[in-house]
């Protein structure tokens, strides 16, 4: 065989198997945008969840469950806290921020300052249970008590019925929608320009499960986090308006009708303009199935 015939065929071997290899690329395109059928019936597609960590639970089982039905989406969820979430959807970093909070003023400027509009979609309501040691002694609290402890005017158990011992603060970080919720409904009585601050001695934590965790082990602590976060090992303690008010448990049922006094809404920010796959997936949270899995992790949907 001369070498121009070796060459030819070499060359028939590596044409053909460059026509295979754009074949099989065409194919798996054409699987990727193929409708996955399910619920939403969305197109392949990846999308990025982040924010909030009273969510973080939610949006993965919301996350998980959508996939099942939807198979050729693919979608990630990081927590972090609200505020990292909103920045990251600012700086187009995430395809949806998830957040216990609305949005800042400056946050919606900073958003217009780089030609983004988000779009704010309510995705389910929240209780904020104040938690303490099961072994803790006191079972309710008024809003000006609540607001006396983590401002640190009230410092030991005894002020409130309970026995002596200094009171252990603990909060979520400053990023955390919950520690800006908190803060503003409880410590500035509804003010968002209220001035009054945690108490120093305050120990601020990265996740709502770490205050659990404190909680479990530390029999003069107090913290809160959102309903879906208490369980038997902790006590959700009752909460009251005022001094003469009637104290409320933190339930769906309470949240729902409005008695008990620390509740919110929680939101999933998107962009204006965003993929059908992150709009398919959005309007299935807020529909029969997504509202389903906000039940089942013991949130409140946004309709009884």
């Amino acid at each position: 065989m001369t070498v121009k015939s070796s060459i030819r065929i070499i060359g028939t071997f590596l044409a053909a198997g460059l026509m295979i290899g754009l074949a099989f690329a065409a194919f798996g395109c054409g699987n990727q945008n193929t409708s996955a059928g399910g619920a939403g019936g969305s197109k392949g597609g990846a999308i990025q969840v982040k924010g909030s960590d009273t969510m973080v639970n939610l949006a993965q089982m919301w996350a998980e469950d959508y996939m099942k039905e939807n198979p050729q989406v693919n979608i990630a969820v990081t927590g972090g806290g609200s505020g990292t979430g909103i920045t990251a959807i600012i700086n187009g970093t995430t395809d949806v921020a998830d957040s216990s909070r609305e949005m800042k003023q400056k946050e919606k400027d900073d958003a217009a300052a780089k030609g983004v509009e988000v779009v704010e979609n309510k995705v389910a309501l929240d209780g904020i249970a104040v938690v303490v040691n099961s072994s803790n002694g006191v079972g309710e609290l008024s809003v000006d008590q609540l607001a006396d402890i983590f401002s640190g005017k009230i410092t030991d158990w005894q002020e409130v019925g309970g026995s002596p011992g200094q009171i252990v603060i603990l909060s979520r970080e400053s990023n955390s929608g919950t520690h800006v919720f908190f803060k503003e409904h409880i410590l500035n009585k509804g003010k968002s320009d209220g001035k009054v601050e945690y108490a120093s001695s305050a120990l601020l934590l990265p996740s709502s499960q770490a205050i659990v965790d404190e909680v479990k082990q530390n029999p003069k602590g107090i913290g809160y986090v959102g309903l879906g976060y208490v369980d038997d090992s902790i006590k959700a303690v009752k909460v009251k308006k005022d001094a003469t008010s009637t104290a409320v448990t933190p339930t769906v049922a309470t949240v729902q009708d409005g008695s008990y006094p620390v509740s919110r809404p929680l939101y999933m920010y998107s962009k204006q303009g965003a993929s059908q796959t992150v709009q398919d997936y959005l309007a299935w949270i807020k529909g029969p199935e997504g509202q389903k899995v906000v039940e089942q992790l013991e949130f409140v949907p946004l309709t009884k």
